[in-house]
């Protein structure tokens, strides 16, 4: 089963995390929408993050604007592929969001998107990209969404 975990830091970030929607329902990809901050539920974020393998979770999207720790936080208590999307809200209209998620330690990777919408489907689609290793299926969906290009 393909399952992909979106972590986001606040419930205003869910109206931009919806554009990944229809790119999941076209991956067939199964994803589970959760807000957690990882300033102000952190315990709540490293236990989700421990236990996302044997929950069936094989990718997690961390999502968040300004500081932008949510998924380096992820990272930190986990072994699967995180997807850090940066989004708008601080001073710098998400610049700052963006330097918080790409900035990780050697050791710690997160593969770090664009800023908002645009972010939100690319990690839709590399999810589906790092899940396809494992399922033939998805490497015929990726392959016609390229010639189609890469538009639903």
């Amino acid at each position: 089963m393909n399952k992909v975990a979106v972590l986001i830091g606040s419930e205003t970030d869910r109206d931009t995390i919806m554009a990944a929607k229809p790119y999941f329902e076209y991956f067939n990809i199964i994803w589970d929408l959760f807000v957690m901050s990882a300033h102000r539920n952190p315990a709540e974020v490293e236990e989700f993050s421990k236990n996302a393998r044997d929950n069936g979770y094989k990718v997690i999207i961390g999502a968040a604007g300004m500081a932008a720790h949510l998924a380096g936080a992820i990272k930190a208590n986990c072994t699967l592929p995180v997807v850090g999307v940066p989004l708008k809200g601080g001073m710098m209209d998400g610049m700052d969001a963006l330097l918080s998620t790409v900035q990780m330690p050697k050791g710690v990777p997160v593969a770090t998107m664009a800023v908002g919408k645009a972010g939100i489907i690319n990690a839709a689609i590399l999810s589906a990209e790092i899940l396809s290793i494992s399922d033939d299926s998805l490497v015929h969906k990726l392959a016609n969404f390229k010639t189609a290009g890469s538009k639903l």
